[in-house]
């Protein structure tokens, strides 16, 4: 084991950087099968339950960690993106593994990995090598449980190396579609791949089109398949203070009166997947009864989603939220109308290239008084004058301005909120959105502040 300090930390995030990155994908499983079957196997150490979707993937796995920890199981949980820190991916116990570990786990692996390159067309991508961090770092812990977040699809994704327990399908939306297809029913197919012989696919509310697509596999390999509408669901919810009380149908039976501390139907929904999920792995169902309501209870209360309408600053009031697909930016707008009572709400945006667009501002342009458009730091982010163009042309010019440096962005958009009505009541707000990364980086920014 080597010494591993902030230096290490910082010389094996910049080692992983220099491959390819998410957005440039090979499709196969070549790369991170020859990698798994040199480290052992790690993906076959401990049971697995998988989360693919487009929209509520982090959340929904956050949710099913948070249950199996108060379930007195040991729990490894893989997600991405991150927001802040590249250790918030493989998290441990309920906690990102310390830098330590992490340079540790990937020191182990490197010599695996360099073999992997050099017998290949393409060397192991970031997200492949991550991939097998995670596996590697869970089997040697050891946990009970892995929950692992697809990066992207399902069929020929690196997570997609295990053979899940339980294979959860968020909803399914148009994102992605370059690689994964210019339909839903298209897209589902692809994720579906999640779902194996002798699994069981726990599947939230989907389009018609999707829904075909995921039943259709699940039936191919034989997997049982509890869908949300039929086999459990949202019985009731209501606005609560800091965020919502529902009332869900499980596998196993009702549970009432559970407190979320998160805004919006989408929530509820993400919250009751992966009820269905946890009561599908611990096996519980009709014949059983619920699952015990006080650990879920407790359980659900103790949920966090940083990054996911998140109040980061009052006076005014900031949120930051990852929305970053029109899907998803509708479910963010609708849960502000529901729980928020701003007189006056100005956005702050920043989107990556390549999404649509024009669709997030469209959904925006319902809640937002003003817009302050930017660029985030991604390689890949929309140049802060294209936007505003697109911004403009749903907008209108007298509402947007452009600021391409965030930190300006965050300053001057709050200078505008504070500039509107203040009552007691509602008063005015900022909402920062377009991409994980620029949700990120406005929350570091913000807390730096002091806000």
């Amino acid at each position: 084991m080597s010494g591993s300090g902030t230096g290490d930390m910082a010389r094996v995030e910049n080692e992983l950087l220099a491959r390819w990155p998410e957005s440039r994908l090979e499709p196969s499983l070549t790369r991170i099968t020859a990698l798994v079957d040199l480290l052992g196997s790690p993906h076959r150490a401990m049971p697995v339950i998988q989360v693919a979707g487009t929209n509520g993937k982090t959340t929904t796995a956050r949710m099913i960690d948070e249950l199996l920890r108060g379930f007195g199981l040991r729990v490894g949980r893989f997600t991405s993106p991150h927001l802040e820190s590249i250790r918030e991916r493989i998290v441990l116990d309920g906690e990102p593994v310390s830098p330590e570990r992490f340079v540790e786990t990937y020191e182990d692996i490197a010599p695996y990995v360099q073999m992997v390159d050099a017998a290949g067309d393409h060397p192991l991508s970031f997200f492949e090598v991550m991939v097998g961090m995670a596996y590697a770092l869970f089997a040697e812990a050891p946990v009970d449980v892995a929950v692992i977040e697809v990066g992207m699809g399902g069929s020929w994704d690196a997570t997609n190396v295990a053979d899940a327990r339980v294979a959860v399908v968020t909803p399914v939306d148009l994102d992605h579609a370059e690689y994964l297809g210019p339909d839903v029913a298209t897209i589902a197919g692809e994720k579906a791949g999640i779902v194996k012989a002798d699994a069981i696919a726990v599947l939230a509310r989907q389009q018609p089109g999707a829904l075909d697509a995921l039943v259709r596999r699940a039936v191919e390999v034989e997997a049982v398949v509890a869908r949300e509408g039929t086999e459990f669901g949202v019985l009731e919810r209501r606005v609560a203070v800091g965020g919502q009380q529902v009332r869900l149908q499980g596998l196993g039976g009702e549970y009432e009166e559970v407190f979320l501390p998160l805004f919006g139907a989408h929530q509820a929904q993400n919250a009751v997947t992966a009820l269905a999920a946890v009561e599908a792995f611990l096996g519980a169902g009709a014949a059983t009864g619920p699952i015990e309501q006080e650990t879920v209870r407790a359980a659900f209360a103790g949920v966090r989603s940083p990054g996911r309408l998140e109040r980061v600053r009052t006076s005014p009031t900031v949120l930051v939220d990852a929305a970053h697909n029109p899907a998803g930016m509708a479910a963010t707008v609708d849960a502000i109308k529901e729980s928020f009572d701003f007189t006056r709400l100005v956005g702050v945006v920043s989107c990556v290239s390549g999404k649509d667009v024009s669709g997030i501002l469209t959904a925006l342009e319902d809640v937002c008084a003003e817009l302050v458009v930017t660029q985030n730091s991604s390689p890949r982010a929309m140049p802060a004058d294209e936007l505003g163009a697109l911004a403009v042309d749903v907008f209108g010019a007298d509402r947007v301005s452009v600021s391409p440096s965030l930190p300006d962005a965050l300053s001057e958009a709050m200078e505008l909120a504070e500039a509107g009505p203040d009552d007691a009541l509602g008063g005015s707000g900022v909402l920062v959105t377009g991409s994980v990364i620029t949700a990120g980086e406005a929350r570091s920014l913000l807390s730096r502040r002091g806000g």
